[in-house]
């Protein structure tokens, strides 16, 4: 699978990720309604502490990042040359734009904190509004999910009660 990620400087990264293992893949079965085992457990856990520090690395570079004071320092031009305005509009966007991933990234971590919480209560991989098992499959995609899939599109739909993943 490849995925492609741009940074502030609008250059592209291709990054090759590689394919999932047995142990992902058997993780991913379905379960059928049982409640996930002790090795699940560990299996997702160490997804999640993986997932974060990751996204502790990309919001500590986007905040270096967006914090630069100017064009010109980013850089290494300390001249007294000034800066066209145009160039200023560029650096206000990226850092508004740094911004609000970094925001988006923060909330992804407090989801991925409350699923630790959860792995440590015993109530992880049980959907919070059915309570009934959440499917591997789901969560092996998204580890930190808090519905079911069927429960996460009623509350799209606004049919049932509870926040939006």
């Amino acid at each position: 699978m490849r995925v492609i990620l741009g940074n502030m400087k609008g250059k592209v990264k291709v990054v090759q990720k590689r394919s999932t293992t047995k142990a992902t893949t058997k993780a991913g079965s379905n379960n059928n309604g049982k409640k996930l085992t002790a090795k699940d457990l560990e299996h997702f856990k160490t997804m999640l502490l993986t997932k974060r520090r990751e996204i502790f690395g990309d919001v500590s570079e986007m905040h270096n990042e967006a914090l630069r004071s100017s064009r010109s320092e980013a850089a290494g031009d300390l001249s007294s040359m000034p800066i066209h305005m145009a160039d200023m509009g560029t650096d206000t966007y990226e850092q508004e734009l740094a911004l609000s991933l970094m925001d988006g990234e923060r909330k992804l971590i407090i989801k991925i904190d409350e699923a630790l919480e959860r792995i440590t209560q015993g109530t992880y991989g049980v959907c919070q509004g059915t309570g009934k098992q959440i499917n591997k499959k789901r969560l092996e995609a998204k580890p930190w999910a808090r519905y079911s899939l069927k429960y996460a599109e009623m509350i799209e739909k606004g049919m049932a009660p509870g926040e939006p993943q």
